[in-house]
Order: structure tokens, then C-alpha cells, then sequence
């Protein structure tokens, strides 16, 4: 039987700018996407928020500054997944961080700040869903 898997998505912003790479060898490849990975077995959302992002960007995120946007339902039909993702944001300096391709196996980019209204496509799906739903809550 199949059953959903459980996705963490973190939306890293600086002004009205996204951190965005794009993805590569998994599904929805050559999508922009923010920072984010699986659920592991007995950990909570926001620690896990934290290891991705770190694992994938190199920026080490203070969890007071995380904030819970909740979840986006996300169906890949090509893939034939789907993913309940739970998203947090982060709002940070750009200035003060240097983000690296930590995972040069799963980007085939830098990670890049792009400007809210002139975002790259095609987007990865929870991303879409998630700026759809929680735009107001990101910015």
C-alpha cells in the first residue's frame, strides 16, 4: 500500500527575496526549490528544518527566528508521489550569510536570492503550493 511521506520545506527570505537552487537526480528535477528534505524517524519539524538547511545551504538558522507557515498537500503525478510538506519561514540578512551548494548531488545551481515577483521557473510544487497559501505570512 502506498502512503504519503512527510517533507520539510523552509522559505528563507531577506527583504522581498527567496533563496532558491534547482534540483537534480530526484523528483521534480530542474525545479527551483527552497531549502528542505524529509521527515526523519522521531524528529520534530523544526529540527529538521534546521539540519536541512544547514546539510543543503550552509547557513546555520537561530530556531527563534523560525517561524510555522503549516503544510501544503503535494501530489507529483509524473512521479507518482505524494508529499504532505510542513513549511517554516526564516527571514534573515542576505549580507550576512554566504549560502554553498553543500550537496552538489541534488542542485545542479548556486543557491540564488531571486525577488518575489520575478521568481525562476518552473517552480518545484510545495513551493508553489506554499507561496500561494502563506504569502501573507512570508512577507
Amino acid at each position: 500500500m502506498q502512503t504519503p511521506r512527510v517533507g520539510v520545506g523552509i522559505i528563507i527570505t531577506s527583504g522581498n527575496a527567496l533563496l532558491l537552487a534547482q534540483r537534480k537526480n530526484s523528483h521534480g528535477e530542474g525545479t527551483w526549490t527552497t531549502a528542505g528534505g524529509h521527515l526523519e524517524w522521531y524528529e520534530d519539524v523544526i529540527a529538521a528544518a534546521l539540519r536541512e538547511t544547514e546539510e543543503e545551504t550552509n547557513i546555520k538558522l537561530n530556531p527563534h527566528h523560525l517561524r510555522e507557515l503549516g503544510f501544503t498537500e503535494d501530489i507529483f503525478e509524473k512521479e507518482n508521489k505524494h508529499y504532505i510538506t510542513c513549511f517554516l519561514c526564516c527571514k534573515i540578512d542576505q549580507s550576512l550569510v554566504l549560502p554553498k551548494i553543500m550537496e552538489p548531488d541534488k542542485f545542479s545551481s548556486e543557491w540564488q536570492w531571486f525577488d518575489y515577483n520575478n521568481l525562476p521557473n518552473p517552480m518545484f510544487i510545495p513551493v508553489i503550493n506554499a507561496l500561494k497559501k502563506f504569502r501573507d505570512k512570508i512577507f
